[in-house]
């Protein structure tokens, strides 16, 4: 069995699309909120909870509609577009508001952006394992993560070029020429991808395997699932059990990882003396390294395991963020930890969504994809008001040991997932999650 790559990297532009915008969020909304609205870090970090606030109940609410709706474009698409097409008229209004000043405005655009944003990121993420059989999952994610950082690369590149290091900058291009990747990169899955027909496709393979000798599934995972007629059981206790602990580990990690996303343009600037869009720098380093990083983690997962994998980009993880800490002024060789960040977050993102997917039935994707994001947008809603108070009240030397404290919890969290893990199918060579079924 062979992983289908184009079909999947054509699969993936929704996420480049989601990715670009949230790289761009979470780069200059912290800016604009503190140096044009003189925004406090307690209540920055607040505003910046707001899109999670909103995920957490959007998000398993879309997926599970998505799963639920049929159309002539499939089950997904919908969702897609219209959820692009409010986002990209919304988010123009945000740069707008920073210009003329208006705090209002920007508060409602913000809004506005978010609920268009949440409207579509479940159905968007719940394509790939659609489409994809349960053994190449995997293999699939890191190409959609590696989409995903992608996206995030346009955004920090154009941060970093157009961002002047003195004077008030003006974002609307920055904005205009993203709203404008999102556009043009839907448009593209709308056109390649014909969702119904790939589903179907992935269903009868998938039950198939179901009954194959060469890809049997982890054994208490498979007990849980259904066949792809959508009959519906419940889950095990021990299956229930590792769900709950790898999601516990989910909100631990995001709890780390999206303290130093969210804080780290104000941290380059006011704790390193970093200028301008200059912060873009690590980060693009930190996003490029993931790129690379993503097909051999899929690989390596492939051959040891997800729970493996994910485990030793924890303690990777952890270990750069705890050498962060140590760290009082910018120099060269943070470049080299910022990579490092990157490998470990590839190690552990490609790997932890398609494990939680593996408990699910093949009727109930949607629905164990808002499980997944429900705990990592929770994390997201306390961690930028904690770290921000403590950035505010304790220092901005708090940042990095915040972040590492939460990576080495769930490092502890994850030793109890013992589902999810779905055995690897033999390869015929080192070059198979690169070839092309036409």
């Amino acid at each position: 069995m062979k992983l289908n790559v184009k079909r999947t990297i054509l699969v993936g532009l929704a996420f480049l699309s989601i990715s670009a915008f949230w790289q761009l969020y979470d780069s200059l909304v912290p800016l604009i909120l503190k140096n044009t609205f003189q925004v406090s870090d307690t209540i920055s970090g607040g505003i910046m909870a707001i899109d999670n606030v909103l995920a957490v109940f959007m998000l398993p609410l879309f997926g599970s509609l998505s799963d639920r709706v049929h159309t002539g474009i499939g089950r997904r698409m919908p969702f897609i577009l219209c959820g692009t097409a409010a986002a990209v008229i919304a988010m123009l209004f945000l740069p707008f508001a920073d210009n003329i000043g208006s705090l209002a405005l920007f508060v409602t655009a913000l809004l506005v952006t978010l609920i268009a944003m949440g409207s579509y990121r479940s159905p968007a993420v719940s394509l790939m394992p659609d489409v994809t059989p349960k053994p190449l999952r995997s293999k699939a994610n890191a190409i959609i993560n590696l989409m995903g950082a992608v996206g995030g690369v346009i955004s920090l590149i154009l941060i970093s070029v157009l961002v002047p290091k003195e004077g008030k900058p003006d974002y609307f291009p920055i904005f205009l020429i993203v709203a404008a990747v999102m556009v043009l990169s839907v448009l593209l899955l709308l056109w390649k991808i014909r969702e119904n027909p790939l589903r179907l496709e992935r269903e009868k393979t998938d039950a198939g395997l179901q009954d194959g000798e060469n890809a049997e599934l982890d054994a208490s995972a498979a007990d849980s699932s259904a066949s792809a007629d959508g009959a519906k059981t419940a889950l095990e206790p021990a299956v229930r059990k590792s769900l709950i602990f790898i999601l516990i580990s989910v909100a631990c990690w995001f709890m780390g990882y999206n303290a130093v996303t969210t804080a780290f343009s104000r941290y380059a600037q006011i704790y390193w003396g970093i200028q301008g869009g200059g912060f873009a720098n690590c980060l693009l380093i930190a996003t490029a390294a993931a790129i690379l990083s993503y097909i051999p983690v899929g690989s390596i997962a492939s051959r040891i395991g997800r729970k493996k994998t994910i485990l030793g980009g924890v303690v990777l993880l952890a270990s750069m963020f705890a050498i962060g800490g140590t760290v009082k002024e910018y120099h060269v060789w943070i470049n080299g930890l910022f990579a490092l960040v990157g490998v470990a977050w590839a190690a552990i993102n490609v790997n932890s969504y398609p494990m939680v997917v593996e408990m699910s039935r093949g009727s109930d994707i949607g629905k164990f994809t808002g499980f997944y994001y429900t705990f990592s947008m929770a994390a997201q809603i306390v961690t930028p008001i904690l770290s921000g108070f403590l950035l505010e009240h304790v220092g901005y030397f708090i940042l990095f040991p915040y972040a590492a404290f939460f990576v080495v919890v769930a490092f502890f969290t994850m030793l109890f997932v013992r589902h999810g893990d779905s055995r690897p199918l033999p390869k015929k060579s080192r070059l198979e999650a690169f070839d092309v079924d036409d």
